[in-house]
Formats: C-alpha cells, structure tokens, sequence
C-alpha cells in the first residue's frame, strides 16, 4: 500500500506533471515565476490547496453528487469548493501565521482561478479510487507544480542576466524554457 502510494506521488510529480505534461497551470507558471521568492509563496500555497482539494472534490463527489444522481453539476460544485478551500486557507493562514499572510496574500486568490486544481478535481473523480489515493494524487500534484515553477523561477532569474538577443527576450524565451523543462520531465518516463 505504501509502495503505491509512493508510486502515486511519483508519477504525479514527474510523470504526470500537470504542467508540462497536461499543460495544467501554466497561467502562474508564466505570471509568478519572475521572482523566486514569489514562486516559492504561490507553491506553498497552491500545495495546500491541491491536496484539500483533491480529498474534497472526491468525497463531494462520491458522497453527494453520486448517490443523488447530481453527476452532471461536477463542475460547478467543484468550483465552488475550490474557491470555499481557498477561502478557508486564506482564513487558516491568516490566523496560524499573519507574517506568511502578508507574504501570500496576494498569491491566495489567484489560486482558485488556477486551472491546475479544477483539472485535479475532475481527474480524481475519474480514477474511481480511495479517499487516500486521491490525497497522495493532490499531493504528488501539489509536489510537481511546486518543483516546476520554482526551477522555471529560478532559471529565469538566471536568463534575466543573461545576454539573449533581442528577438527571444520576454515570453519568447520563457516559452523556450518551458518546452525544453517539458522534454527534459519526458526522460523520467523511461523509468517506469
């Protein structure tokens, strides 16, 4: 049980990244990792949205939507979930620590447009799995679109210093960056 679980996160995080292999969230992907600093705060945050997320989104569904034939509302109860658990997180945050607060507090609402999570919560009711297999899914999801946007935030710090020519500056060379990240998480799929 615990080697798939392991395996879940794995494939999640490296496998399965939701950004560069479902090119899920590349909205905060591009907007956030200009700084490294703010791409660690929107990780951390988006980290704690996506696991509840996927434990909420797969209770709701199984539990309320299924049993009361409401399949075909999914969508809308798993938006509306998703901004109460960014609510929620805002609120928790807010009390446990006013000082990472004031460091998110920007980046917290931004989560609950993030296609990243939406897509996480429809992929968790289709897998038809357990309460904690679908924790692991939105923590090894969590774990790779945390690694991918602080590396993307740290390689571009590093390119503004760089001497590109002036054709690929800005978006240009992000995009590069983002497609070259993209085909160097396809070699982990030689692992399995």
């Amino acid at each position: 049980m615990l080697t798939q679980l392991a395996l879940v996160i794995f494939s999640t995080a490296l496998l399965n990244n939701f950004v560069l292999a479902k090119f899920l969230g590349l909205c905060p992907v591009m907007g956030v990792s200009k700084k490294l600093n703010s791409a660690l705060g929107m990780s951390l945050a988006t980290a704690f949205v996506l696991t509840l997320t996927a434990g909420l989104s797969y209770l709701l569904f199984k539990y309320v939507l299924v049993p009361f034939k409401l399949e075909y509302l999914q969508i809308i109860v798993f938006i509306v979930s998703i901004a109460a658990t960014v609510q929620f997180s805002e609120i928790f945050i807010r009390k446990a620590s006013p000082l990472l607060h004031e460091r998110l507090g920007l980046y917290l609402p931004l989560i609950a447009s993030n296609c990243a999570i939406l897509g996480l919560a429809l992929l968790v009711t289709q897998s038809q799995t357990s309460f904690v297999h679908s924790l692991f899914y939105g923590l090894g999801t969590a774990i790779g679109f945390g690694l991918v946007l602080i590396l993307f935030a740290a390689i571009r710090e590093r390119l503004n210093t760089a001497d590109i020519p002036k054709p690929f500056q800005g978006s240009a060379i992000a995009m590069i960056t983002v497609g070259i990240m993209a085909l160097g998480f396809m070699g982990f799929q030689g692992m399995m």
